[in-house]
């Protein structure tokens, strides 16, 4: 079927009202969301408080556990144990909210973009490389699944699986308070040990998939926090080395640098098994330039262009959209080294 002038007309005003009651939800969303995040921070910093007179507490609990009534060593654990649970649904409940706070500014701010183009007369565009868009989104989805999947067996096999063992061993606790006050002890020992160790993993697992440090203090100090933490976990030798100015990049240019550095390291560790890498990270006034370099088993870059490769095919895509470009140096047996840069100014129209 044909569309008429009249029918791609109409069709656009559709589809710039579609937009514009986007753009208006959007922001209702925001508000509400904003509100949300205030009361929340608020509760947050209520429960910190509370948690810590709580810790306190129990420091003196344990300075007399031998003296003290088995009622109140249960009701002063119990107490802890509430109150950490507590913080830490709170804190995911705010890392939430800040993010999609953060995605519902992107979006408005995209969305705003594309009103005023529309406003100021842009016209449709003809139809081009209708399989191409089809072969990216399909690249996307995979990816996001393939993401999803990950986060998902993380979640079962850490946080989840934890979970199991408190609930165990605090009924293993409860018990042993009437028979053997000295194994109980051991075991609420033991118990606070493995908290202490999930929720760092936690808090690990949340900073892999949102660093607040991010929107806070951007792209480098949260590339130095994570390289640290990557390298505690993997055992890997990293180098980082950083030149140029640290100053901030626009949000979704720090958020595509740090996401690409996530995908090249997990590469390295997982598929490469590197021992050793090095990492260059060039931040000057124009662009921003990464390099990553390792030690491992290598690859054959035609898998890239296969498909086979949907993390890295996924950076080249999106570096090259943004008028930036990925090189990728191995062979089977020789290592890697791959080198991103991404422009972080905007080239100005030249006039005619």
């Amino acid at each position: 079927m044909v569309l008429t002038s009249g029918q791609d007309t109409d069709t656009w005003e559709g589809f710039r009202t579609e937009i514009e009651s986007e753009l208006d939800r959007s922001q209702r969303a925001l508000g509400e969301i904003s509100s949300m995040l205030e009361h929340s921070q608020v509760d947050m910093a209520k429960l910190a408080q509370r948690n810590t007179a709580i810790t306190v507490h129990l420091q003196q609990v344990q300075a007399q556990i031998d003296s003290l009534p088995r009622t109140d060593i249960r009701l002063a654990y119990d107490a802890a144990l509430d109150s950490q649970q507590r913080l830490f649904v709170m804190r995911g409940q705010l890392e939430k909210l800040q993010s999609d706070q953060n995605h519902l500014n992107r979006l408005i701010h995209y969305l705003d973009n594309i009103v005023k183009l529309m406003e100021g007369g842009l016209t449709p565009a003809p139809q081009v490389k209708r399989a191409t868009d089809s072969a990216s989104v399909e690249m996307l989805i995979n990816t996001q699944e393939a993401e999803r999947q990950r986060l998902s067996r993380q979640m079962h096999d850490g946080p989840a699986q934890a979970l199991s063992n408190f609930i165990l061993q605090t009924e293993i606790a409860s018990r042993l308070f009437d028979i053997d006050q000295v194994r109980a002890k051991d075991e609420l020992t033991n118990l606070k040990q493995a908290a202490m160790s999930t929720f760092q993993k936690v808090r690990n697992f949340i900073f892999d998939l949102r660093p607040m440090m991010l929107d806070d203090l951007g792209l480098i100090p949260t590339v130095k926090r994570y390289t640290e933490t990557f390298k505690e976990s993997s055992g890997m030798e990293i180098n980082l080395v950083i030149t140029g100015p640290e100053h901030r990049l626009e949000s979704f240019l720090e958020v595509m640098a740090f996401r690409a550095l996530q995908e090249l390291l997990g590469n390295a560790a997982a598929h490469s098994q590197a021992s050793q890498v090095k990492i260059l990270i060039n931040n000057s006034e124009t662009e921003i330039r990464i390099t990553v370099e390792d030690n491992g088993k290598g690859f054959d870059p035609a898998v890239i262009e296969k498909n086979e490769g949907f993390g890295l095919h996924l950076i080249r895509e999106r570096a090259e959209m943004l008028g930036g470009w990925m090189e990728i140096d191995t062979k089977p047996g020789e290592g890697t080294r791959i080198v991103l840069q991404i422009p972080t100014v905007k080239e100005e129209p030249v006039e005619q």
